[in-house]
């Protein structure tokens, strides 16, 4: 048995195909696991990018932190529940192998971010480098083109 065929056959994989109304909450809690991760991830970065200045970045911060790493854990939880469904046809599908590159691209940015001194800094009131600011401008457009691609997958 193959991987992807396994991943198909695994129970949770089973039960979501033999079960609309549960498919539809995995399906209804992904997207809300998406909108918590985006809603949170983009005042982030448009703060650190420069707009909204009188907002304080220690207040708001850590506060959109927290909301994009519940969302992005509920997002890649029900996200992985949903692919084993039919591995077989995403695997095979353009566009979920697009959002699976700039997901990629997107957490390699996160761990660029987060692990730079200048990014800490920052959410502690220092000023905000130019690093930071184009690491938080590329992080607003992976994740907008992560959802794009997300929703293209349907379409193929």
């Amino acid at each position: 048995m193959s991987l992807i065929e396994a991943i198909g056959a695994w129970p949770g994989a089973v039960f979501l195909r033999g079960s609309s109304t549960a498919y539809l909450f995995v399906n209804a809690t992904h997207i809300l696991g998406i909108g918590l991760l985006v809603g949170s991830i983009l005042p982030l970065d448009l703060r650190l990018i420069g707009c909204w200045r009188g907002v304080p970045i220690t207040v708001i911060g850590p506060f959109l932190l927290r909301g994009a790493i519940v969302g992005t854990a509920t997002a890649i939880a029900t996200g992985l529940w949903l692919f084993s469904v039919k591995p077989d046809e995403y695997v095979a599908n353009a566009a979920f192998l697009a959002k699976m590159t700039l997901l990629a691209f997107a957490a390699g940015n996160i761990a660029l971010q987060h692990h730079s001194r200048d990014f800490r800094l920052a959410l502690s009131g220092a000023e905000i480098s130019f690093p930071v600011r184009v690491r938080a401008a590329v992080s607003a457009l992976l994740w907008l083109s992560v959802l794009l691609a997300g929703r293209w997958i349907g379409f193929l």
